[in-house]
């Protein structure tokens, strides 16, 4: 302990040191880079192992298990019904006040699908707005001025022209009739049309005429290969009468026309034009030739 007891500086000696101090210090390299780690220093990515992998595979099993018998089922979003769906469905069977315009000897038949609510309700017929019949009427030359449905029965008078449909029950649209129905009004509209025996119907839309082609073919499904608009083959004309196996009417001259509905929206309204401009046609040959002089 000596060593460490305290004498005094004698003279032209200085203070003293600490061994430690008095060393040479070492040369520390100088770097860019903090020799301390930073705080936000990332860690390092997690190896998976297989081990690893089995253990959490039981673990997520085990809290499925436990949801699976203390959770709800999720709700499932209500689907929303369709246009036919809703058709079919409708609970209320509307008064249908339309009546058909036929007599005998009339020069044009229009024939429809069935009355929509609004027509069913008025007794007009192609009564809704959005339909295009009276427009396509008048601008294909069928008549020489627009009409309005109130003027249904007026047309009789007028031009010779008459109406009825397929189906008499109304509907909220087309798609709330069965195939029966349709197959049963194809042999109602034929009786008609060879009782009052018109010069010519239209057909106003491709599925009326589909349903017609079915039951005179006598087939399930309509297949028919060489399907046109315009004026159809004789031995397909609506009416023809037979007795005792002679043909003694042969029946109404059947041109097939698009749908006017607002709701046929395959082809554009010009295409539709030209699809009843032929018919319009030979309506405006018939006025000429009604309205010609006679020679005497």
């Amino acid at each position: 302990m000596a060593q460490f007891k305290y004498s005094p500086l004698k003279e032209g000696e200085g203070l003293r040191r600490s061994s430690r101090l008095s060393s040479p210090r070492a040369s520390i390299p100088s770097t860019t880079s903090s020799a301390f780690p930073s705080p936000r220093k990332r860690p390092r990515p997690f190896q998976a192992s297989e081990d690893n992998n089995i253990k959490a595979e039981e673990e997520l099993e085990s809290g499925l298990a436990q949801d699976d018998s203390t959770s709800t089922p999720p709700r499932l979003k209500k689907r929303r019904s369709t246009t036919k769906e809703r058709a079919a469905q409708d609970p209320h069977n509307p008064v249908n006040n339309l009546v058909d315009s036929l007599r005998p000897g009339l020069t044009l038949v229009c024939i429809g699908l069935n009355p929509g609510l609004m027509t069913a309700a008025t007794g007009h017929a192609y009564a809704h707005p959005s339909n295009r019949f009276w427009h396509l009427l008048h601008d294909s030359g069928v008549t020489p001025k627009k009409h309005i449905p109130a003027e249904t029965r007026d047309l009789m008078d007028l031009y010779s022209i008459g109406n009825t449909n397929i189906c008499a029950r109304p509907t909220r649209s087309g798609d709330g009739l069965s195939k029966e129905e349709m197959a049963e009004g194809a042999v109602i509209l034929d009786g008609k049309i060879a009782l009052y025996k018109p010069e010519a119907v239209v057909i106003v839309g491709k599925s009326i005429w589909e349903t017609i082609w079915m039951v005179k073919k006598g087939q399930k499904r309509f297949k028919d290969p060489d399907f046109h608009w315009g004026w159809q083959d004789e031995d397909m004309q609506l009416g023809r009468t037979w007795e005792d196996g002679q043909l003694t009417w042969p029946g109404a001259r059947t041109y097939v026309a698009t749908s006017t509905s607002g709701l046929a929206a395959t082809l554009r309204p010009a295409e539709k034009l030209a699809i009843w401009k032929p018919l319009g046609d030979w309506m405006m040959a018939k006025r000429e030739e009604a309205n010609a002089p006679k020679s005497e």
